[in-house]
């Protein structure tokens, strides 16, 4: 059972990098050409704050609905981050199984393969980082906005990310995969085949 499982994870390792990552780099790049990232006017993107006055006698406001262009970007770059975050865990676990034990002579592959571990957990970190990012976007823009009717039940503490930095994850997501793509296909043998034998165990 554990062999089906493995070699089902070195099958989806290889799609992800041979396949998917090329494919996920063009895509991006096609998107970063979109009207939608390359607002010149960025007072365009200003959203109207009509903010709802009650009469004293009705003392609850209604919904202040959200920043529509943003959170139409936000639908564009969540599903990427998550995807961005899923295929770095099956590269990390794909590589943990693939480490060879560490002996006398001839470790310099496994060397190798902890580098390319721990440069693919760097990139995890930093997708994990964009996810904070639109946490802090959607509390700051409540928290402008609250204050401006206090008792205003504000919808975008619920959904944020300002738009510069939206347009900044994108090209960061970009990198990432470049990068992911560029760490394994530029150790690829040392990192299937880390003791140079003539049958690897794994790929």
């Amino acid at each position: 059972l554990s062999s089906i499982r493995a070699c089902k994870q070195v099958e989806e390792a290889k799609e992800c990098l041979y396949r998917f990552l090329p494919q996920k780099i063009i895509y991006l790049n096609q998107l970063l050409q979109e009207d939608s990232l390359n607002v010149a006017d960025l007072t365009s993107l200003q959203a109207p704050l009509d903010i709802p006055i009650p009469k004293k006698e009705v003392p609850t406001c209604g919904f202040l609905p959200g920043n529509e262009k943003v959170l139409s970007l936000l639908a564009l770059v969540k599903p990427e981050i998550w995807t961005l975050k899923e295929k770095g865990i099956l590269v990390i676990t794909w590589i943990q199984h693939l480490i060879a034990k560490i002996e006398d002579g001839n470790d310099f592959g496994v060397a190798i393969q902890e580098k390319v571990l721990e440069r693919v957990n760097a990139v995890k970190t930093k997708v994990e980082a964009f996810r904070i990012t639109i946490s802090k976007y959607f509390s700051e823009r409540g928290d402008a906005v609250a204050k401006a009717s206090k008792d205003t039940p504000v919808m975008d503490y619920q959904a944020l990310a300002a738009y510069g930095e939206l347009r900044a994850m994108v090209l960061d997501l970009r990198a990432l995969y470049a990068e992911l793509y560029h760490i394994i296909n530029s150790n690829l043998e040392k990192t299937v085949n880390p003791k140079g034998e003539e049958k690897p165990s794994m790929y």
